[in-house]
């Protein structure tokens, strides 16, 4: 017995090692290709049941990719694709020329893709009768030089101006302080409600209210055509200051946002940051493509590479 077990030890020993060997040695991790593999993305939060409905589309036509969305703050988004925690974001502008060379540094070249032109829409309660504003009217408030509605509308019977947004650091919020005040900064009583649902319960409860939100939130989810919003709110009519009287004003219809007559516009971009060309690249690209343009088109948004119709219509202000 004695005699067995030395002559069998070498054998053993070597099969021992053999299967630490292979214990300690890990597979190679697979790469992600256009169509497979896992990701993480970040999107503002604006922009959430649209992403959402690009990506469902996407994995059920590419079983074998997976596009796990982080919805956050558009500041938050562009803060994770510079750290490299995703390799694509969602976004309603281009990196700043400091945000490039930082990626740059770490060889991540970003590219900038338009996929879309959104509209930022005015919601005030339904028992609001006054549903005509200009935009200099719109930067008094957010400046908060007007705080009761009769200094816009003398015969106005409701009190102080409620102003709501969706987040502090969300795209609304920069759009507002960019392009409507023109750099001045907002009125510290804006309240902030965390989402765009939250800020339409909101003013769907206050008579007082004017919510600030991405149009893409409003629609009616049961008109197809894009031609209604949403009943718990009356969306606000809007006339540019160049334009001489408030009858000449528009709400956010797609065709309006596509022929720049309705004067709150935003373009929406997917920056990708991918050396490799793997799944970022292929959902970006997918998103581009006439399916996923379809799905921007019937989420009440322009697609930046597909023409809409455009259908006339007769909107009762």
């Amino acid at each position: 017995m004695i005699f067995r077990l030395k002559r069998w030890m070498p054998l053993v020993a070597v099969m021992c090692v053999a299967g630490i060997v292979s214990c300690n040695t890990s597979p190679k991790e697979k790469q992600d290709t256009p169509t497979s593999g896992v990701i993480r993305i970040s999107a503002d939060e604006t922009f959430a049941p649209i992403i959402q409905q690009e990506i469902d589309v996407f994995e059920s036509t590419y079983p074998d990719a997976g596009i796990v969305p982080e919805y956050v703050s558009e500041v938050e988004a562009i803060t994770m694709l510079i750290r490299d925690s995703v390799r694509l974001a969602v976004t309603t502008r281009s990196l700043t020329k400091e945000e490039e060379a930082a990626l740059n540094s770490k060889k991540l070249f970003p590219k900038t893709v338009k996929i879309a032109t959104d509209g930022i829409a005015l919601i005030i309660n339904k028992q609001n009768p006054d549903s005509l504003i200009r935009v200099s009217d719109i930067r008094k408030i957010l400046t908060g030089e007007i705080t009761d509605w009769n200094q816009i509308y003398p015969k106005s019977n409701l009190g102080k101006i409620q102003l709501v947004f969706d987040n502090a650091n969300s795209s609304t919020v920069r759009f507002a302080i960019d392009s409507i005040c023109q750099g001045k900064p907002l009125s510290p009583d804006l309240r902030a409600q965390k989402s765009n649902s939250g800020v339409i319960d909101y003013v769907a409860q206050d008579q007082n209210a004017i919510g600030v939100i991405g149009a893409s939130w409003i629609g009616n989810k049961s008109d197809t055509t894009n031609l209604s919003f949403s009943d718990k709110i009356t969306v606000m009519n809007v006339t540019a200051d160049d334009v001489a009287t408030l009858a000449n004003s528009y709400k956010p219809y797609q065709a309006y946002l596509a022929m720049g007559t309705y004067p709150l516009t935003r373009n929406v971009y997917i920056i990708v940051t991918d050396p490799r060309s793997g799944l970022p690249t292929g959902f970006t690209t997918f998103v581009s493509s006439d399916k996923g343009q379809r799905i921007i088109l019937k989420a009440g948004m322009v697609p930046a590479t597909q023409a809409i119709r455009i259908v006339n219509v007769r909107d009762e202000l």
